[in-house]
């Protein structure tokens, strides 16, 4: 049986509230890091493999090269200045591996017009290449940018597949997207994602907020997340442009005020949601995907080439987000898209897949006599938290009966605490006192996990 060690910052059955998530930054700082390394350990998980997932930075470099047989590593836009010390930290890693190493997805990082520090990045993203060639017979990338540049430090087309994002080939070569509706309207359900950073977005969001009363965003980075449990947004050199701009970064924009927001801890749940969208739209590429994973019409608005190259190479519909309008409207560019591309290349950018993965000796799931039915059937069995929402989403009663819950619950937390004291200063009963005490803890966890 194979042991197979794919990098993930979570493993796709684990299950985590939102504080966790938070706390331990569970999805990578963004949740669409989860849908790429969940298609991988899907694709992967044939009945002979035995997968485990690891953030990798930091494991023991004895410890996978004793009890593993293949590392898997799916990345995104790695070759980055904001990367670099990461990069080298698993090019440290890689280097005292003695397994083969397989990278699946990899990019790099540049503005639409293709200019970036690559002077910066390119002693890390050498060394880190070099380390993956010396464990395996090629890497793979996400487009054509990535392979040039690499081309450009020396790299030759024998050793760079383009490859695409995993993401995309999370049901192999099943993927087709129509069209549910005709046409959009202003009542019509759409999903709306956002880089916050992306200051062009800020009108867009205004605008979409104001025009279309079901539209929801679907938030994605820590931050959102921070926002929404914590009512703050991190605070950065660009937060004031941000908030000027009108992007979703506090509690008083139209779409958080209005409760028009979901963060999705989870590729299931959330994919499960976009599946009743008649469109999504927006900057996030794996946002966007999750959409066409679920069956939903998706547009892409590049603002940048790590993305724009995604979408040219699995034909997603895309427009530049220098080329639209503040006021772009989700009925127009809807009634512009066609998914027929997409659904016609996906056959053979597949193909192209799976000729990387034969080339690394990665078994997986849709090779004649295997199927996926034990990781769906495991991942359709796990419960996974609902979505987060703000505090706007509850009526007056709901939220009076949580702050009478809180209080009763603190109140059994305060007995809880004086009869530990007691118990310290007890020779007669410690024993009873402690096993009272945790009872009521016991008994607040449980009530606090229902309300979660």
């Amino acid at each position: 049986m194979p042991q197979i060690l794919i990098r993930a910052h979570k493993n796709p059955f684990t299950v985590a509230d939102a504080d966790t998530t938070y706390r331990q930054n569970l999805i990578g700082n963004n949740t669409g890091n989860l849908v790429f390394s969940q298609a991988v350990y899907r694709l992967l998980s044939t009945p002979e493999a035995h997968l485990e997932t690891s953030g990798l930075v930091g494991s023991q470099r004895r410890a996978i090269n004793s009890r593993f047989d293949h590392v898997v590593i799916p990345l995104a836009n790695a070759f980055r200045v904001s990367y670099i010390e990461r990069l080298d930290a698993l090019s440290t890693l890689i280097e005292q591996l003695t397994v083969p190493v397989s990278v699946l997805g990899v990019g790099s990082q540049a503005a639409l017009d293709g200019s970036y520090r690559f002077d910066r990045v390119k002693p890390a993203t050498t060394r880190f290449v070099r380390a993956v060639l010396d464990r395996s017979p090629s890497i793979g990338v996400r487009g054509e940018q990535t392979r040039d540049y690499l081309k450009s430090l020396g790299f030759g087309d024998e050793h760079v597949r383009v490859i695409g994002c995993p993401s995309m080939f999370m049901y192999g070569p099943d993927l087709h997207v129509e069209k549910k509706v005709e046409s959009l309207t202003a009542e019509s359900l759409i999903a709306l994602n956002v880089s916050p950073y992306v200051t062009e977005m800020g009108p867009i969001s205004l605008y979409a907020a104001e025009h279309f009363p079901r539209l929801v965003y679907m938030g994605q980075n820590i931050q959102t997340l921070e926002l929404m449990l914590y009512g703050s947004y991190e605070e950065s050199r660009t937060k004031a442009a941000m908030v000027a701009s009108g992007v979703p970064v506090t509690l008083e924009h139209p779409l958080i005020r209005s409760d028009r927001v979901r963060f999705f801890l989870d590729p299931k749940t959330w994919f499960e949601h976009l599946a009743h969208y008649d469109f999504s739209f927006g900057t996030r590429i794996h946002g966007n995907i999750a959409a066409l994973l679920a069956g939903t019409p998706a547009l892409l608005l590049a603002h940048d080439a790590r993305t724009l190259e995604l979408a040219e190479y699995h034909e997603i519909p895309h427009r530049t987000i220098t080329s639209i309008e503040d006021d772009a409207d989700a009925i127009s560019l809807y009634a512009e898209c066609d998914w027929n591309a997409l659904n016609k290349a996906h056959p053979d950018r597949w193909d192209t897949f799976e000729s990387f993965l034969n080339e690394h000796r990665l078994p997986h799931v849709y090779e004649e006599g295997q199927n996926a039915s034990a990781f769906d059937d495991r991942l359709a069995a796990t419960q996974f938290p609902p979505p987060v929402r703000t505090l706007m989403g509850f009526s007056p009663e709901e939220l009076y009966q949580m702050r009478r819950t809180v209080t009763d619950l603190g109140r059994e937390l305060n007995i809880a605490s004086n009869d530990i004291s007691s118990a310290a200063n007890s020779r007669s009963r410690p024993r009873k006192l402690h096993h009272r005490a945790w009872n009521r803890i016991d008994r607040t966890v449980r009530s606090l996990s229902l309300m979660a």
